[in-house]
């Protein structure tokens, strides 16, 4: 038996019988974590208000062997909260379906639980930070999260030099199978040809040029979600459930 400390957000909260949760975090050092909460439910919990979704908190687990991961869920015994962003992202459609999102994401890329998922781990904390101050667009917010997180992954997207021979840009034709844009001698069928103001969007996304990304008009923010969307499906597999909410 043993007792381990974390910091995570918490991804998801599931009921488990009349008054404990199943909770799932994204921990700092451990990775994907489910855990049990037990009598959180209870209107007098003491820290029931603490591992909602979007929470960035501390956590002392209980487990019954010496380590966190085993056959049974470990306990969450102690949880202090290091930063609320539920309370600003729930109040506002955007930010909350965009957060979802982003949460589905992270834990879809976190698969295996009990390993280290560091950078996608700091990601998740700063997106979530960015979103709940409100001083971007919710869905740049998201975009830049999910191509930052297929980048750290190893699915990162070129939006200026051809993908294939590395040709400098810009290049026009946008290829999912191949991770981005494609010269002229390599483009493929399919190719997707979006406008040049929407590929230096992403790339301005991808790299943090808030500037640029803000000054975008939102004719190319829509086309460019739709983009970022289809990348992060073909990569993924499937969809994440969530984007289907999200404002466009």
């Amino acid at each position: 038996m043993s007792l381990i400390r974390d910091d995570g957000v918490v991804l998801r909260a599931q009921k488990l019988g009349e008054a404990d949760r199943i909770i799932t975090l994204l921990t700092r050092q451990h990775g994907k974590v489910r855990a049990v909460a037990r009598g959180v439910r209870k209107t007098k919990s003491k820290f029931g208000a603490r591992l909602e979704p979007f929470s960035h908190v501390d956590v002392q687990f209980f487990s019954r062997g010496s380590e966190l991961i085993s056959r049974s869920l470990p306990l969450c015994t102690q949880v202090e909260t290091i930063a609320p962003y539920g309370g600003s992202i729930v109040t506002d459609y955007g930010r909350y379906t965009a957060g979802t999102a982003m949460l589905e994401t992270a834990e879809r890329f976190a698969e295996n639980e009990g390993e280290p998922a560091v950078q996608q781990y700091l990601l998740l904390i700063g997106a979530l930070r960015t979103l709940a101050a409100g001083q971007h667009e919710s869905h740049l917010v998201l975009d830049a999260f999910l191509l930052r997180s297929l980048a750290v992954n190893g699915y990162g997207a070129s939006f200026t030099d051809c993908a294939k021979c590395g040709l400098d840009g810009p290049n026009r034709f946008f290829s999912l199978q191949a991770g981005g844009v494609l010269c002229v001698d390599c483009r493929v069928p399919g190719c997707a040809v979006p406008s040049p103001e929407t590929l230096v969007l992403l790339g301005a996304l991808l790299s943090g040029d808030w500037r640029t990304a803000d000054a975008c008009e939102p004719r190319y923010w829509r086309e460019g979600s739709g983009l970022v969307a289809a990348y992060l499906q073909w990569h993924l597999e499937r969809g994440i459930r969530s984007m289907r909410y999200v404002e466009k």
